[in-house]
């Protein structure tokens, strides 16, 4: 009795309406999209440690974009230039780490792709220049550095490791 009223609210249930994959696929998709992807305070903490992080980062939007506030140390190259620049700005050994402005827009994906079509090796940043700013890392602007303060919902108010 127990075993039916359980399947029945699964079922009914909207997050296990579909039931969650194998152990072993979950691991395998996970880790694959760790392979695909990193998160803007790893690449803070990367960039902000000593010596060579081991990775570029470009900002694939547009110059007026870029003017208006970008990840300090970042090379501009706008996606649509990619497969005409990049063998100019970008050494093939080198894995680069691609945003655009945020969650809502796909520019990061867009470069990532014209980047591997390339051959290089990429990850995508996820969050974007939004998540950047908002988790307060510093960035520049046609002006010069700047730094917000970070937004609670986005990063930890008390401490610089948010536990992930």
């Amino acid at each position: 009795m127990v075993m039916t009223s359980q399947l029945t609210a699964s079922a009914a249930n909207p997050v296990l309406r579909v039931p969650p994959a194998a152990p072993a696929a979950a691991a395998a998709y996970f880790g694959a999209s760790l392979a695909f992807h990193a998160d803007v305070s790893d690449v803070a903490a990367a960039l902000a440690a000593d010596g060579d992080p081991g990775f570029v980062v470009l900002d694939s939007r547009s110059t007026a974009s870029w003017d208006q506030g970008h990840v300090p140390g970042a090379i501009h190259l706008p996606t649509a230039l990619i497969a005409e620049q990049a063998r100019d700005l970008l050494d093939p050994a080198v894995p680069v780490v691609t945003y655009c402005w945020g969650p809502g827009c796909n520019g990061a994906t867009r470069a990532a792709l014209a980047l591997a079509e390339l051959g290089y090796q990429v990850k995508e940043m996820l969050g974007g220049f939004e998540y950047w700013a908002r988790e307060g890392f510093e960035f520049e602007t046609w002006e010069g550095r700047e730094r917000r303060t970070a937004d609670a919902l986005t990063a930890p108010v008390d401490s610089d490791d948010c536990g992930c």
